[in-house]
């Protein structure tokens, strides 16, 4: 049954997104008209209420001089529009006209009262009017030490209390401008944000499900620089991983199927001859069967070691060992087989050199080495090794004779199953398992192995052991 994903029409990555940037922007224009508010409710009328006072400041001065002058307050009740002038005078002096506005509402001649001496009223309120003038500030007039008269001014709060409507109702028509403004911009933002982000997840999503449903050829297109591009990236490896190791799981078993149908045909032709008579049943024909069933056995017994390697549950007991001395043991043992295959044994091993090793599989190593060396390498030929041991570790340089390898294959020597098109082919002999398992065995070890060309024009392999007090390694094998 095939799976499938919805399509929604609107993503709910998007929906999530409109209403956080949403929410944020009326709570950014929330945040701006309480500052405003408040600014203009402290600081701004702590400004209008310092002007004030200081215009009535200087009015009360110019009072004073001109009560110096005239000796009594009557030119004043006799003449009102003589209080319009002296309040201009004082305030604007020169010839231009007084401002507009707010600074001229807070200079209104209107907005002073003066009272005489006895508190009798001059300009503005009568004295009975108790209530208004509980609301003024006053400041006295003095002449000589001696009050000649009060003024009394308007604080800013009630001329600001006449205004609150209009400003209220400015305030809140700017506040529906940024809040509508935000709200658009938030859509417009949501909007885009969304459709771009839910075409990518929803890519990324059907991209997962046709991954899961065995399609590893899928791939996501890698545009950018950012978390989702890079998530793309890896995506893409993953698929490529996935369809490589697919590939290789594929051709395994055939590989496998293949190397085990060899021995087998031979196996039942042989049976059947001897059936049918064709062959009499001899110790010569036993000898046959017997060589192709320890063909088999020893398939068989590569293929558990790989898939123990690669279940990490390779036995291998590690201890201090020489393996100058596990190595040299080994070739003395084998030279006589290398001499009947016309190869030359050459080497330069010192007498000790300790890491820490599992003898038996140090000589399966060794064993496997020196059968791919016979099984590949034309007569006459050389091999030579050498060993080199330092405070890195153990290096051990593995040389023979042409053939060589083409560099482009070099790092697919230790794949399972695989034999180099050309001179080193099948017809060479060999499951082509052999590299695998030193391979796997040298990694047992902590070390690692890898292909070079040799100087004597075949194969170099470089078998790289970790030294016996590596910190690491004992981690690794503890």
């Amino acid at each position: 049954m095939r799976l499938t994903l919805p399509r929604p029409a609107i993503s709910r990555l998007g929906i999530k997104l409109f209403v956080v940037i949403l929410s944020v922007n009326v709570a950014i224009s929330g945040l701006v008209f309480l500052a405003v508010s408040r600014s203009l409710d402290q600081g701004f009328l702590e400004y209008l209420d310092k002007t004030q006072t200081q215009r009535a400041e200087t009015l009360v001065k110019g009072l004073a001089d001109e009560w110096s002058r005239r000796g009594d307050w009557q030119w004043l009740r006799a003449s009102p529009r003589a209080w319009y002038r002296l309040v201009r005078h004082q305030l604007w002096p020169g010839a231009g006209p007084p401002p507009m506005g707010l600074e001229r509402r807070l200079g209104d001649p209107k907005d002073f009262v003066l009272h005489d001496a006895e508190g009798l009223p001059v300009i503005g309120l009568p004295p009975n009017n108790d209530e208004e003038a509980a609301t003024l500030r006053w400041l006295p007039i003095e002449h000589e030490g001696q009050r000649v008269g009060t003024l009394g001014y308007r604080p800013p709060e009630q001329l600001m209390a006449r205004m609150e409507h209009v400003f209220l109702t400015r305030q809140q028509r700017n506040l529906g401008i940024i809040t509508g403004a935000l709200g658009l911009a938030s859509l417009l933002l949501a909007g885009g944000l969304s459709w771009w982000l839910g075409r990518r997840t929803r890519g990324m999503a059907q991209a997962t499900l046709r991954l899961t449903e065995g399609d590893y050829s899928t791939r996501l297109p890698e545009r950018g620089h950012d978390e989702l591009s890079r998530l793309s990236r890896d995506f893409n490896i993953l698929a490529a991983t996935l369809e490589a190791s697919r590939e290789a799981r594929s051709r395994w078993v055939s590989d496998i199927a293949h190397e085990l149908r060899t021995p087998l045909a031979v196996l039942r032709g042989e049976i059947e001859a001897m059936q049918d008579g064709i062959r009499p049943l001899e110790h010569e024909s036993l000898h046959s069967l017997s060589q192709e069933v320890k063909q088999l056995e020893r398939l068989v017994a590569d293929l558990r070691l790989l898939s123990q390697s690669d279940a990490g549950a390779l036995e291998v007991q590690l201890a201090p060992l020489n393996i100058a001395d596990s190595l040299h043991q080994r070739l003395d043992e084998g030279s006589g087989w290398l001499d009947d295959n016309g190869l030359a044994l050459s080497y330069a091993i010192p007498k000790s050199a300790w890491i820490r090793g599992d003898a038996s599989r140090l000589r399966q190593l060794w064993s496997n080495l020196l059968d791919n060396t016979c099984a590949y390498t034309h007569s006459p030929g050389q091999l030579h090794i050498s060993l080199e041991s330092g405070p890195r570790g153990v290096e051990i340089l593995w040389d023979d004779s042409a053939p060589g390898v083409p560099d482009s294959q070099l790092s697919r020597l230790s794949e399972r199953l695989y034999r180099v098109e050309g001179s080193r082919s099948r017809a060479s002999g060999g499951s082509g398992l052999g590299l695998s398992i030193a391979t796997a065995l040298v990694k047992a070890h902590g070390g690692r192995m890898t292909a070079a060309p040799s100087p004597l024009g075949g194969l170099r392999w470089i078998l790289s052991f970790p030294p016996l007090d590596d910190a690491t390694f004992k981690e690794k094998t503890a």
